[in-house]
């Protein structure tokens, strides 16, 4: 799955990017619901490993099912 992929299903389930401060390849999501916040490595359209994408759903107090559905 890429990050546009996981993007897309995090703006779905309510969370929104927050503004970058600076350059590299990794972008800070944030979850208004859960009040928590994850990096999500913007590789393009290289997919991230299966483990780094259910970390972000962890960590941002999401539900695995409802991130699959999304």
């Amino acid at each position: 799955m890429t990050y546009w992929e996981i993007i897309k299903r995090l703006t779905s389930l309510g969370c929104h990017e927050l503004p970058r401060s600076g350059g590299g390849s990794h972008r800070e999501w944030y979850n208004p619901t859960t009040d928590r916040t994850t990096v999500v490595p913007d590789w393009g359209g290289d997919d991230l490993k299966w483990g780094t994408i259910r970390g972000i759903v962890r960590q941002l107090g999401l539900d695995w099912d409802e991130f699959q559905q999304a």
